[in-house]
C-alpha cells in the first residue's frame, strides 16, 4: 500500500529509514510534545522501526512520509482509532502534514471500520491542535498530568472526527 500526494509518497516503513528516523526521534524540537523522551541511541529507534515494520504487515495504516524519496516523518493510525503524526522540524510550516493527512484520512475510512478517528495533543502544541481542527477534528475533553517525561508532566487535549 502506498499513497501519493502532489509532493509526498506515503509508504511502508523500511529498514533503510533508520538513520532518517533517528534524526527525527532524537531531535528535542520534534519530541517536545511526544509521549517519550528523545531517543538517545539508534537502537531505540530501531526497536520502533522494527515494531512498525511488523505491524505494517498486519495493518498498513501508519505511513512513512517521504519527500524526494527520503523519510521526513510519519502519520496515520497508531492504535485502535487514534491517529498521530511526527515531522522533522526542517519541514514544519510547509503544509506537509495537512497534505499527508488529507490522503491518509480518506484511506482510513476505506481501510478500517472505525466509527471515529481520535487524537490527543498537548494543549500547548498549537501547531498540532490547529492541524487537527483544520482537518475537522473537534475537541472532546481535556486531562491533566497525562504524560511524565523526564520528570515533567504534560496535559492532554483530546479530539474526535466522526466517520462521514
Amino acid at each position: 500500500m502506498m499513497l501519493r500526494t502532489d509532493r509526498l509518497i506515503l509508504r511502508a516503513p523500511l529498514p533503510r529509514d533508520l538513520d532518517a528516523m533517528f534524526s527525527v526521534y532524537s531531535d528535542p524540537r520534534a519530541m517536545r510534545y511526544w509521549s517519550t523522551a528523545p531517543h538517545d541511541s539508534p537502537s531505540i529507534t530501531r526497536e520502533l522501526l522494527d515494531w512498525r515494520i511488523a505491524h505494517w504487515a498486519v495493518a498498513p495504516v501508519n505511513f512513512q512520509i517521504t519527500l524526494n524519496d527520503r523519510y521526513i516523518g510519519n502519520a496515520g493510525n497508531f492504535k485502535e482509532d487514534e491517529i498521530g503524526f511526527m515531522l522533522h522540524p526542517d519541514h514544519w510550516r510547509q503544509g506537509i502534514l495537512t497534505e499527508a493527512m488529507g490522503a491518509i484520512i480518506p484511506y482510513l475510512w476505506k481501510a478500517t471500520d472505525h466509527t471515529q478517528l481520535t487524537a490527543d495533543a498537548d494543549p500547548n502544541n498549537a501547531a498540532s491542535c490547529g492541524l487537527l481542527r483544520s482537518l475537522g477534528f473537534q475537541e472532546t475533553h481535556r486531562a491533566e498530568n497525562t504524560f511524565c517525561i523526564n520528570g515533567v508532566w504534560s496535559d492532554s487535549v483530546y479530539f474526535a472526527l466522526p466517520r462521514p
